[in-house]
Formats: structure tokens, C-alpha cells, sequence
């Protein structure tokens, strides 16, 4: 399993983790399988989305927002409902298949790391399952 370090600035904030999840899966060894990305926070996600055009991420994080105001009727002491709602929303994993030791991706999609509860310091964790390269 590989970490990946992220540090946010920002209270909500997006990062595309691509590049750093596709070193992992070829610094794996796995040559055909799948690539798990999992982010071991309750107030942060992952997710697999358009990465050409950024106005895609500022529209879900919009709407995101409208669903899950900073401000509501929560009982959660610590402020930051909005976020743990977030996080549940959009998903603390992803699954992307590798063939030839790369990530198969679609052509427009980026891994994104969702931070709602920043700024902090953040870990992903990617591990690669499957065959090993010849």
C-alpha cells in the first residue's frame, strides 16, 4: 500500500490526485487489476470526475453546498456537519482498473481528492491488486 500526503489550504477544496495515484499503481508491480484509493477521513472524499474543464468540480462543489449547507439544523458539536454529510455523499473510495500497469481511465476523468473540513493534513491510501508484470 502506498500513502499519498495532501495538504489543503482551503475549507473545501478539490485536488486532482491523478498523476500521484498513477505512480503508485506503476510502482506497484501489478501489471493487470485494480487500483483501490481510499481516504481514511470522515470529512473528506474521493472521486472520479471530469478533469478538462474545471467549471465541472466548481459546479458539483456548488451544488454540494446547496445540499449541505456550512450552517443548519445539525446536532454534531464540532461545527462541521456540513462536511461529514459531504464526505458521505460523494464516497471515501474509488476503484479504477489497471492494464499494463497503467490506470485505465476515460479519456476526460481525473481522481479528485474532496477536502470539506479544511485546511488540513491529509493521507490517501492506494493499494493495486492483481497480476504482476512478466
Amino acid at each position: 500500500m502506498t500513502s499519498i500526503s495532501i495538504r489543503t489550504r482551503d475549507r473545501t477544496e478539490w485536488q486532482d490526485i491523478t498523476a500521484s495515484v498513477a505512480d503508485a499503481a506503476a510502482q506497484s508491480g501489478v501489471a493487470d487489476g485494480v487500483c483501490h484509493v481510499f481516504v481514511p477521513h470522515t470529512t473528506a472524499a474521493v472521486t472520479i470526475n471530469e478533469n478538462a474543464d474545471p467549471s465541472v468540480v466548481r459546479d458539483i462543489d456548488a451544488t454540494l453546498a446547496r445540499l449541505a449547507p456550512l450552517s443548519g439544523d445539525y446536532t454534531h458539536r464540532e461545527g462541521n456537519s456540513a462536511a461529514h454529510i459531504k464526505s458521505v455523499l460523494v464516497g471515501s473510495s474509488a476503484a479504477v482498473a489497471v492494464e499494463g500497469g497503467e490506470l485505465r481511465l476515460g479519456t476526460w476523468q481525473g481522481i479528485y481528492f474532496c477536502e470539506f473540513d479544511g485546511p488540513r493534513n491529509r493521507q490517501v491510501w492506494v493499494q493495486v491488486v492483481g497480476s504482476s508484470k512478466r
